[in-house]
């Protein structure tokens, strides 16, 4: 039996005078009430930066300009398996301000400070790239 296809997420590691902003997870979701870097699946025919784009402007009402990717991880959870491609990113300069339209909370982190939030597992070597390459 061959292992399921991941499902492909995107993330954004949206960064702000040397922090990032995460999002909590709303408690009624898989991992609820764990904080995320915002983002979403890949929809068919997309490329991950179109989803990135039409993800945060949903998610978030915000636009951004992508400053580079990370490498993408794939991480299996018991009911479904994730590849996370993140990008740092930074607010365009004619964004609307971040607005939690589907998260529960949203919070700008020290960069420094992101492996102190209750996370899930598969952000946690995108965190470890990004303060490895900051």
């Amino acid at each position: 039996m061959s292992a399921p296809t991941p499902l492909s997420v995107v993330c954004a590691l949206i960064e702000r005078d040397g922090h990032v902003l995460m999002a909590q997870r709303p408690a009624h979701k898989h991992l609820g009430g764990k904080w995320e870097f915002p983002g979403g699946k890949v929809e068919p025919g997309e490329t991950p930066e179109t989803a990135l784009h039409r993800e945060l402007d949903e998610e978030l009402g915000c636009t951004v300009e992508i400053l580079r990717p990370l490498a993408p991880h794939t991480h299996a959870y018991a009911t479904v398996t994730v590849q996370l491609i993140p990008f740092v990113v930074r607010l365009h300069s004619d964004s609307g301000t971040p607005q939690t339209h589907e998260h529960a909370a949203l919070r700008w982190v020290p960069a420094g400070e992101l492996t102190t939030l209750d996370l899930p597992e598969a952000d946690l070597p995108i965190i470890a790239d990004y303060l490895r390459h900051p």
